[in-house]
């Protein structure tokens, strides 16, 4: 059976407590892990997720009834020429349908319009949802040699916060010659 790709949109104001419900929903399973305090973590503030709208790096993807059921938010990190995701999150009812790779495959269009060669993210390294599957959709480990200021600084903000309690690693896909590719 075929499904369509999801609809992707930016976000709107009213919808901005709706990422904070998914990105609970999304942190659930990491429960399972043993990584509890992720599960546990608060999502980022609506104002801070507004500051990603108004930017215009907020999408959601959205079900048949127009919901949505996942977000990606996104900055450019300037010296490392990316467009930087610094959050994809999609509602566990949602899961295993494409409707993440199909956010990041928006997410690369917008860099590439946007003249970015790569995007970035940072991940769990051994989280199956999270470095694996980053990899299968074409995204590689960075060396802490290739490492930019701004990119340092993301992980050292992540380290403050925490999340380095289990092994996390920089991992980036470059555009050039990806304008077929489809999500996976």
């Amino acid at each position: 059976m075929h499904t369509r790709p999801p609809l992707i949109r930016p976000v709107t104001a009213a919808e901005l407590p709706l990422l904070q419900d998914i990105e609970r929903a999304a942190g659930e399973p990491f429960r399972a892990l043993g990584m509890a305090s992720i599960a546990d973590d608060e999502p980022p503030a609506v104002e801070d997720l507004d500051r990603f709208r108004g930017a215009g790096r907020a999408w959601v993807a959205v079900d048949e009834a127009g919901a949505p059921v996942a977000y990606l938010i996104s900055e450019p990190v300037e010296d490392a020429d990316a467009e930087h995701i610094e959050q994809v999150s999609v509602h566990p009812r949602a899961a295993r349908r494409g409707v993440g790779g199909a956010l990041i495959e928006h997410a690369a269009r917008h860099a590439r319009a946007a003249g970015r060669s790569a995007l970035t993210l940072t991940t769990f390294a051994d989280v199956p949802w999270n470095a694996p599957y980053y990899a299968r959709i074409g995204f590689r480990p960075l060396a802490a040699a290739e490492l930019t200021p701004q990119l340092r600084a993301i992980r050292a903000h992540e380290a403050e916060l925490g999340l380095d309690r289990w092994p996390r690693l920089c991992m980036r896909r470059d555009l050039t010659g990806t304008a077929g590719r489809t999500a996976l």
